[in-house]
């Protein structure tokens, strides 16, 4: 049994507040017996105004909220899973890229969310991430973390099936989906998917979640859940910011694989 914590927050568009909240969180994840804390989608900034954003998104190596996650990580012995942070590539172009990151503080896997959010909604929101940020080509998974083998993904990855499908085939026993899901989608949606992931890879999903209103204006739904093999809901942290705690238990993977070994059976279907 590991115990992970979930840290639900209202980032904004100081790296340096967003920084401390993310500390903060690694100590109370240590002091509640967590090996691993979640954090939510664009956790180091989270700033629709591109031209102000700007300034802030640096490489990896320049950024103040990857080094203070990694000393957080090593301070409180701790694996933090960095939901994701805007940084630049090295060909020049913003990625949104998620991090994970050991108790030693060094940053052991790295994923570049695949799928854009571009979309337009009923509520007059629309949203063009693929305007300024590249999409990611490689789909990771890392063996031998708290949680047995973790799947990354982020936010709107998880309206693509395909993406599960292939972690599920490298048999994760967990799967992170770190988000900033809008109102309207996630009083539609976000249950509903998170759960059929989770059961669709006969694994646990950990989905740390932006909450509340933001100093961009943007509101965003929160409700981070921690989801079990067969879709059970054992956290879901509502809407307001904190840190929540869960147990992942690796004989309730092995049980539902045995129990409906859908992963076993899977086929390829011809096209």
């Amino acid at each position: 049994m590991t115990r992970v914590a979930l840290l639900q927050m209202t980032a904004g568009i100081d790296p340096a507040e967003n920084a401390q909240t993310i500390w903060q969180a690694a100590e109370r994840a240590a002091e509640g017996g967590a090996a691993m804390l979640f954090t939510p989608e664009m956790s180091g900034l989270l700033d629709r105004d591109r031209a102000r954003a700007a300034q802030h998104i640096v490489s990896e190596g320049d950024n103040p909220v990857l080094s203070a996650a990694q000393g957080a990580a090593r301070e409180n012995d701790l694996w933090i899973a960095l939901g994701s942070l805007a940084v630049i590539r090295a060909d020049g172009r913003w990625a949104n890229r998620s991090l994970l990151i050991d108790t030693q503080g060094t940053v052991v896997a790295r994923y570049d969310k695949i799928h854009m959010f571009d979309v337009d909604l009923a509520n007059g929101e629309s949203w063009r991430e693929s305007s300024a940020y590249e999409a990611g080509q490689e789909v990771v998974s890392v063996n031998e973390t708290p949680v047995g083998t973790l799947g990354l993904t982020i936010c709107y990855d998880i309206r693509f099936p395909a993406l599960f499908d292939t972690l599920g085939r490298r048999q994760c026993d967990a799967i992170a989906i770190p988000a900033a899901f809008t109102i309207p989608t996630g009083k539609a949606h976000w249950h509903l998917l998170q759960r059929a992931r989770a059961v669709e890879a006969s694994a646990y999903v950990v989905a740390a979640a932006q909450v509340g209103e933001h100093a961009d204006g943007r509101h965003t739904y929160g409700h981070s859940l921690v989801v079990d093999p067969w879709g059970e809901i054992l956290l879901d942290m509502g809407d307001s910011p904190g840190v929540g705690f869960a147990d992942i238990d690796p004989a309730r993977i092995a049980e539902v694989r045995a129990q409906l070994p859908s992963l076993a059976n899977r086929r390829e279907i011809p096209l």
